[in-house]
């Protein structure tokens, strides 16, 4: 399995560690989520390996646009379909990596410690 990073292209974090694995001569492929949608099944295992909580990006303003309503009682089961809906709710970026290895945003020194 290959190096894949997920996420949004116009993203800055995106920007940091797509910029990271260049410079490190990372060779990876990139899903942009916001052009090509993800996968529930996708998420799940995620979910499974990271926890929702850690992929739902409750900082961003797609997450705070919602209503009261919809940010209360969260579920995992409500956590993925607000992904999926709206895959701006994830946090980025999130890298696969050979093993079933995942990494949920960007921090240089895990990074650099799995690549």
């Amino acid at each position: 399995m290959a190096i894949t990073i997920y996420g949004i292209k116009n993203c800055d974090t995106m920007k940091k560690a797509r910029a990271f694995l260049d410079k490190n001569g990372v060779a990876y492929a990139f899903h942009d989520y916001k052009a090509s949608g993800i996968d529930k099944k996708k998420l799940e295992a995620w979910a499974k390996k990271a926890g929702w909580e850690t992929l739902l990006n409750r900082a961003g303003t797609t997450f705070r646009k919602l209503s009261d309503k919809d940010k209360e009682g969260i579920t995992e089961k409500k956590a993925i379909a607000l992904m999926v809906e709206q895959p701006s709710m994830i946090k980025r970026p999130v890298l696969e990596l050979p093993g079933g290895k995942l990494l949920v945003g960007f921090k240089p020194e895990e990074y650099q410690k799995a690549v």
